[in-house]
């Protein structure tokens, strides 16, 4: 009001007066806006995503006890270290301070992987923790920007491996840092095999069935999951005799295994030879006699393809299916089968059907193959031995004759000693 009057009872100097106060005032309105304008920006949103936490959007699974893939999605990029530790044998992966928004469904132990861990460490540090089912190499680790700009992604890929591979890893870790960002690590474990010169020729033995899958039923009763027990048991006294070898069993009790688990313990030995016992049933009257099967995309015959289909079905009885319809790790779910591993396999089973056959009673084309999930480790020699029927009555006694198994196994084992001879005069057995 007193600029007002002043304005009125004034000549030219005080419009000029005027004039001049009022440009002091607009600056200092000015000064005041932008001043608020700073303060409104350093409570704004924007600010607060330079200091919120670190947000987990999705976290997924998928694959089986012999190859895993992990894959995480944030709301932005990651900053990531990783590393492993044993005595259960973990992959650690921290990150900066993170909010794990997870479905507890997601983070179910399934395949290889057998518990998910994660929390804050506090002092802006959070930590993810896989513990795996035994040894596994880490195949790689990246951070990824997600195609349609939605954030970024951590993929994982794990492969069951060897105590040794493993222990490898970790003294390669040891060389370099105890806690290494992803992409300087992703080449330096679990990219391939390393060197071994006292390895012992390994064999592992897999009773088939077991636990809540029976298997199939004799004639008079006989369950098949205690006829390959024992014959495996029988088998694995007679090659430990040997004292060359290193012997052992996927199971040694009445205990339930999915497929990819006995494929996952034949890996992490590092077997030479697996060799999965079975004592089967058919329909066709008269049929008996041992097989030997190998692993092939398409069946030797319709018999192969429907024994395969009622052996691959073994995973339901505990209703353990794991579906691998998730487009995101559809690259994992490929063909295991190599051509040497293939190449090794029919040539074990060549030579162990020489042996069967002065010992044992074979049926007609005693070598046989289909697509069976047991034969399918990508570096272990493998062959599927149907020991006979039990369907037929003579078989089924045969089976339950300790006289019979101890010829049988002594068979196997003689074939075992002809290809452990061949693989180390060629330098590729211990």
């Amino acid at each position: 009001m007193g600029l007002a009057v002043f304005t009125h009872k004034s000549g030219r100097a005080g419009g000029i007066f005027f004039y001049a106060a009022y440009f002091r005032a607009a600056q200092f309105r000015d000064a005041c806006l932008r001043s608020l304008v700073v303060a409104c920006l350093a409570f704004s949103p924007v600010s607060f995503a330079a200091d919120a936490p670190l947000a987990v959007t999705s976290y997924k699974m998928a694959g089986d006890a012999t190859k895993m893939r992990i894959v995480m999605n944030f709301d932005r990029e990651p900053d990531v270290k990783w590393f492993l530790l044993r005595g259960p044998h973990r992959l650690v992966v921290d990150l900066p301070s993170t909010k794990f928004a997870i479905d507890a469904k997601d983070v179910k132990a399934r395949g290889l992987v057998g518990s998910v861990r994660y929390g804050d460490l506090g002092e802006g540090v959070s930590r993810l923790i896989l513990t795996g089912k035994g040894p596994f190499a880490v195949d790689r680790l990246d951070v990824l920007k997600n195609e349609d700009g939605s954030g970024y992604r951590i993929a994982i890929d794990m492969s069951a491996a060897s105590v040794r591979e493993f222990d490898a890893a970790l003294a390669n870790q040891a060389l370099t840092t105890g806690s290494t960002v992803s992409s300087d690590k992703g080449g330096r474990v679990g990219t391939g095999p390393v060197s071994n010169p006292g390895h012992r020729f390994t064999v592992v033995i897999d009773p088939g069935h077991g636990g809540i899958d029976g298997g199939a039923e004799g004639l008079n009763g006989t369950v098949e999951k205690n006829v390959t027990l024992a014959f495996a048991t029988e088998l694995r006294e007679r090659l430990a005799a040997v004292g060359k070898y290193d012997v052992f069993m996927t199971r040694e009790t009445d205990q339930f295994l999915r497929l990819d688990d006995r494929v996952r313990i034949a890996r992490q030995h590092e077997a030479d030879l697996l060799i999965s016992i079975h004592a089967d049933t058919i329909r066709v009257k008269g049929l008996r006699g041992a097989t030997v099967y190998t692993v092939s995309d398409k069946a030797s015959d319709p018999e192969a393809q429907a024994l395969a289909d009622r052996e691959n079905l073994s995973d339901q009885f505990a209703g353990m299916e794991i579906k691998d319809d998730d487009k995101e790790v559809t690259d994992i779910l490929i063909d295991l089968i190599r051509r040497e591993t293939h190449s090794f396999s029919m040539r074990f089973a060549q030579t162990l059907v020489g042996q069967l056959s002065t010992s044992v009673d074979l049926i007609n084309n005693p070598q046989r193959s289909a697509s069976f999930k047991v034969l399918k480790a990508p570096d272990v020699p493998s062959v599927l031995v149907e020991l006979g029927y039990l369907s037929n009555a003579k078989d089924e006694a045969q089976l339950l004759s300790a006289d019979w198994r101890g010829k049988a196994a002594q068979s196997i084992t003689n074939a075992i000693a002809l290809f452990a001879s061949a693989r180390a005069g060629a330098g590729t057995g211990g």
